[in-house]
């Protein structure tokens, strides 16, 4: 059908893993009439878990978009994973969409991810809406799961239905508020409570309501409702059965009606610029304007190649448009412009801002580019969203050597369609490390390289990138003689040692006079100086902060040859390192955990036990806390997984790269066992 901007809903489902998301998707479309029949999970029937490894495991996996016509109203729906490990996929789609539908399983009340969604929907400034699923299972007490998230999200979340006492029905509390027979409340008592608060935005529409005394239809309460919703003075609370159908139909109608359109919302923030000098920058829901778009998601496939899924915030993009990337100069023509109902395409001449379009084959399309069609806009960009950073690491290598280049490609596949996931290449310890979120995170990505590419991947945790330096001064000599029956080898290099500030790296001085060692062959000492400190002296981990100053040496007339000195200025150094009281050091990072209050000694008794200091506590305005501190980062390895043991999943973690210190004792009699077993 034709539609306008003002015709258009974008919601994003979010929420727990068992809360219902997808049924409830199911459920919309089939209401909607998008679908002739409910698909199923134990079947593997569902429309947005359309991969064969959601199918097979029964939850979501990837986000999924999703869309139906209804009442002459356009519904873009985005199922979100609601899984802790699959936080980072969630959110990114969020800047997609206006309402965000925080979805709350009945039977386990507010969980911590609600809390997280909810949270991340109020940095983003969307509406947001609270939706109650499986209100017909057993053993729910409905009165408390509403009492608990008005306790944990605050009074401004108010009943917009009401379920009855068993959950096989709903009362609407704002259309048409009729009947009583509900679990808790009243219906009358519900409507005065979000009438009041909507009216408390509007102060001409309160003056009447008040002093005048006058009921006031759903029609005069629209456009407050809307500007209730962008102050975040109210948060609607829907009840409903997904696998019933119980308020599915009421949910549909708040949608249309109650939801704000792309013209109603909080603009997103676009910024014009780079960096500091980065501006604000004006994009409007004009279908007359250039044409501006974001891509939210990419979707990769083997055959079909890859697919932008992107929000069109500015303009109108049709079939046969020429766009361009980002900064590219070079444009591309979208030959195809397509919607998507999870992993089905169908063909669409235009899309209207506000509309979520997707366009086929284009190479240079990643997360958060900005599509559009006039050089004037190729500096814009949506303000990036706070992802978690991916801490949770493995070290990564193809079971099969000859498969290397194909894994390579494959990983960069994986990280163009996750953007909560890394990859990277660790030269000096030629190693590949995948980092996410956690296990499950890290095993869902590489099961899909299996399933994708039919690559087998050995994993194991990241080497720590130790470093070797020395304490003291001292100096060493190396005579380097060879004779092969030809022309000989000889180069003889004195040097000597010093240690410099931590961070200071490698300093090399050339101080010898009078043609000890003729200036051509200085670069050769000095580069046989820095292979020892690529390599290692005494363990074999790179070196760092020393100087070389090279004071004396011999040479020969004739058999003085670069290959000589290199030699002679690699053993100089080693037999200088050796005296100057070297050591072994290990990273330490800056670590911040964000931990519920009634955790703390849990994480700062673990932190103190793992070489660890702290170093202070912030409280945030939710209740939790910030602990700071420095450890070892060999002792963080595959922390994740006890923080979460510790915390029962409502703890998180970022790390820095503080400084180096030296390894101690103890540790260093393991690092030599460990490596004498290698």
């Amino acid at each position: 059908m034709p539609y306008s901007t003002a015709d258009i809903r974008n919601v994003c489902l979010v929420g727990p893993s068992h809360a219902g998301k997808t049924l409830l998707t199911e459920a919309l479309l089939f209401a909607g009439g998008k679908l002739a029949e409910k698909g199923s999970i134990e079947k593997g029937t569902t429309v947005s878990d359309y991969t064969p490894r959601e199918k097979e495991i029964g939850h979501s996996q990837v986000n999924s978009v999703l869309h139906l016509d209804h009442d002459g109203i356009h519904i873009n729906l985005i199922d979100t994973p609601g899984y802790r490990d699959f936080y980072g996929r969630a959110l990114s789609v969020m800047p997609a969409a206006e309402t965000a539908a925080i979805v709350i399983n009945a039977q386990a009340g507010v969980e911590m991810i609600a809390r997280r969604m909810m949270k991340a929907a109020h940095e983003r400034r969307m509406c947001r809406m609270i939706i109650v699923n499986q209100i017909d299972a057993e053993d729910v007490n409905l009165e408390k799961v509403f009492n608990d998230i008005q306790e944990a999200f605050g009074p401004e979340c108010l009943p917009i239905n009401l379920p009855s006492a068993d959950g096989t029905a709903v009362v609407d509390c704002f259309f048409q508020p009729e009947g009583d027979a509900t679990a808790f409340s009243s219906v009358a008592e519900a409507h005065t409570q979000i009438v009041d608060q909507v009216v408390e935005v509007d102060e001409d529409l309160m003056e009447l309501y008040l002093e005048q005394g006058e009921d006031l239809q759903p029609e005069q309460l629209h456009d407050p409702f809307e500007k209730a919703l962008r102050e975040e003075h109210l948060v609607p609370v829907c009840f409903v059965s997904a696998e019933t159908g119980v308020g599915i139909r009421q949910l549909l109608q708040i949608f249309e009606h109650l939801m704000p359109n792309p013209t109603e919302a909080n603009p997103p923030k676009f910024l014009s610029g780079e960096g500091a000098d980065a501006k604000e920058a004006k994009v409007k829901p004009d279908p007359e304007l250039h044409a501006i778009a974001h891509v939210f998601m990419v979707n990769i496939d083997t055959f079909k190649g890859r697919l932008g899924v992107f929000r069109i915030h500015q303009g109108t993009i049709k079939a046969g448009n020429q766009l361009f990337v980002g900064d590219a100069r070079k444009p591309f023509k979208a030959t195809q412009l397509l919607k998507v109902n999870g992993e089905t395409h169908t063909k669409a001449e235009v899309g209207v801002p506000g509309d979520i379009c997707a366009v086929p084959r284009v190479e240079d399309a990643h997360y958060d580019a900005v599509l559009h069609d006039s050089h004037d806009e190729d500096h814009f960009h949506l303000k990036p969203v706070k992802l978690p950073q991916p801490m949770f690491g493995l070290a990564i290598r193809p079971k099969n050597d000859a498969d290397a280049q194909k894994t390579s490609d494959a990983l960069h596949v994986a990280e163009a369609e996750d953007p909560s996931l890394h990859v990277e290449h660790n030269a000096t310890l030629n190693e590949v490390v995948l980092r996410g979120l956690g296990e499950l995170h890290l095993a869902t990505v590489l099961q899909q390289i299996k399933d994708r590419h039919g690559l087998e991947i050995v994993t194991s945790l990241p080497s720590i990138a130790y470093r070797e330096t020395i304490t003291g001064k001292a100096e060493g000599h190396h005579r380097h003689k060879k004779q092969t029956g030809g022309a000989g080898q000889f180069g003889e290099v004195y040097l000597r040692v010093e240690p410099l500030p931590a961070g200071t790296g490698f300093e090399f001085e050339n101080k010898v006079v009078g043609g000890a060692i003729p200036y051509q062959f200085i670069p050769a000492v000095e580069n046989g100086v820095r292979q020892v400190m690529k390599e290692g002296a005494i363990h074999g981990y790179p070196m760092q902060d020393i100087k070389v100053t090279v004071y004396d040496g011999k040479h020969h007339s004739v058999d003085s040859k670069e290959i000589a000195f290199v030699q002679a200025g690699k053993k100089a150094f080693v037999d200088a390192v050796a005296k100057a009281r070297p050591i072994v050091m290990e990273p330490i990072v800056q670590v911040d955990f964000t931990i519920p209050s009634d955790c703390v000694g849990g994480v700062t008794g673990d932190l103190s036990g793992m070489r660890g200091m702290i170093s202070g506590t912030d409280a945030l305005p939710d209740g939790r806390l910030v602990v700071s501190g420095q450890a070892p980062l060999h002792e963080l390895q595959g922390y994740h997984s006890r923080l979460k043991s510790l915390t029962g999943g409502d703890g998180s973690f970022t790390m820095d790269f503080s400084h180096y210190a030296e390894v101690p004792a103890s540790e260093m009699k393991q690092l030599k066992e460990a490596a004498a077993a290698e």
